[in-house]
């Protein structure tokens, strides 16, 4: 946090991806005279997530809602706003080698390879296994690289930590594992085969069944910057939402933003669901307890 030479405007270290809905904030076609966004490079998006939450590098940041929540159960001193910045279809994400194919209900036993356990996509596709196989978290040996952002998190007994294991789609290639997790990074070609051929039929109908997009990214403020400037928080909350309502998007299609304390309600709570199933959160969350601080330095204005 920092304020400008010679004048009270409040300046948030910020971080926040590439997207239709930032770009507005990040040229200053949207811009306050009541805050200044200072744009922090930070590629890829996740690696500011550990600094986010351990140290507070940040005063404004884009987080993973997996981290965020394992933040607000350890302690950890981030405020989540009520606002998602990115969310997609995920069973498009979980992959195999067109020479080795395998289906979903097949997949028991199995070594299925993610950047890390915690990583939200990861959790996407373990939730969506559960709904659609049966196949519950531990009924498969996952193989990760990465550990959680938040420190006080020890992965399950069934993931096996190997920082040496490499590229997801190297180890595919190998025949190290039989499916691999990736998100953005998600390779193009027929080299590899959806494990899930009919994922965008079944993506549908659960939007049709749940009216949402399931999270990724939401945005969150340091504890810091709540305490001391609490006007400049409500100010970037404002600003987020401005800068998405400038983005013409199509009636009725499902959006990869939403804003409001009442909208987020039954997707956060699904999340959390899907995270107690998979061993992710010490304990539950209520909704009041994920969003009540928040609350105070937002108030009403946010729903």
């Amino acid at each position: 946090m920092a304020d400008l030479e010679g004048a009270e405007l409040p300046v948030l270290r910020t971080v926040l991806g590439d997207y239709p809905h930032t770009a507005p904030l990040r040229s200053g076609d949207i811009a306050s005279a009541r805050v200044k966004l200072d744009f922090v490079p930070v590629s890829p998006i996740h690696r500011a997530f550990a600094p986010m939450v351990r140290d507070e590098a940040y005063d404004l940041c884009e987080l993973a809602i997996v981290t965020a929540l394992q933040a607000i159960a350890y302690g950890r001193p981030i405020v989540l706003l009520p606002a998602v910045v990115a969310a997609r279809f995920q069973r498009g994400c979980l992959i195999a080698h067109a020479s080795r194919p395998i289906r979903g209900d097949d997949l028991k036993g199995k070594r299925i390879g993610v950047r890390s356990f915690t990583q939200t996509t990861g959790m996407w596709v373990r939730a969506h296994l559960a709904e659609d196989f049966g196949l519950a978290a531990e009924d498969v040996h996952w193989i990760t690289r990465d550990g959680a952002h938040v420190a006080e998190y020890t992965d399950p007994a069934f993931v096996t930590h190997d920082p040496r294991a490499g590229h997801l789609p190297d180890m595919l290639r190998e025949g190290r594992i039989d499916a691999a997790v990736l998100g953005n990074d998600l390779p193009e070609g027929d080299e590899f085969v959806p494990v899930v051929p009919d994922a965008s039929a079944r993506d549908e109908q659960w939007w049709q069944q749940h009216a949402f997009m399931p999270i990724n990214h939401m945005v969150a403020v340091s504890a810091s910057v709540c305490r001391e400037h609490p006007s400049a928080v409500r100010e970037s909350y404002a600003l987020l939402r401005r800068a998405d309502a400038s983005v013409e998007r199509p009636d009725g299609a499902p959006h990869p933003t939403s804003f409001g304390y009442e909208r987020l309600r039954e997707p956060v709570e699904s999340v959390i669901d899907a995270c107690l199933a998979q061993q992710l959160l010490p304990r539950r969350l209520s909704p009041e307890e994920v969003f009540g601080p928040a609350r105070e330095v937002l108030g009403s204005s946010a729903d």
